[in-house]
């Protein structure tokens, strides 16, 4: 697997909340956490991000431990710096204080400079009315592109 290929989904994201902005971020990583995200070993599911003294902060981000990393090993779920501009960060502060926002991480990837970004969104959680809606959105839109195939 290419490392550029690297494309890690929260899909729990769009379907749980309605998001209105995203941001890229890069990643304050140790080595061995960005050898396993080359190696398509991470995940997203329950995961979080908060600001603190002007940082964002993600939070309960599974990288898996690497398998030659020995005692240079890191902390598989520990919280992670996101590297973002001043302008963001008061952006996401304000928004992320008001009731029913979150900040989410919806996709890590890897750059074309080999740099690990991960793609935030400021959400409103959604009702489960909601969430029938967009099931039934999606299942109009399949058998849509079904009749059209024949």
């Amino acid at each position: 697997m290419n490392s550029k290929d690297i494309n890690i989904k929260n899909r729990r994201a769009t379907f749980d909340y309605a998001i209105s902005e995203t941001f890229t971020a890069g990643i304050v990583l140790t080595g061995t956490e960005i050898k396993s995200i080359r190696n398509g070993k991470a995940s997203l599911v329950d995961s979080f991000c908060y600001v603190a003294n002007n940082e964002v902060w993600v939070k309960n981000m599974y990288i898996a431990e690497y398998f030659y990393g020995t005692y240079n090993n890191h902390a598989e779920r520990r919280d992670r710096k996101l590297l973002l501009k001043k302008k963001e960060i008061a952006r996401l502060e304000k928004n992320g204080k008001e009731a029913g926002f979150s900040i989410i991480p919806m996709r890590l990837f890897i750059n074309d400079r080999g740099l690990a970004k991960l793609v935030i969104g400021i959400g409103r959680g959604k009702k489960e009315y909601d969430k029938r809606q967009s099931i039934k959105e999606r299942e109009d839109k399949r058998s849509m592109a079904r009749m059209f195939e024949k």
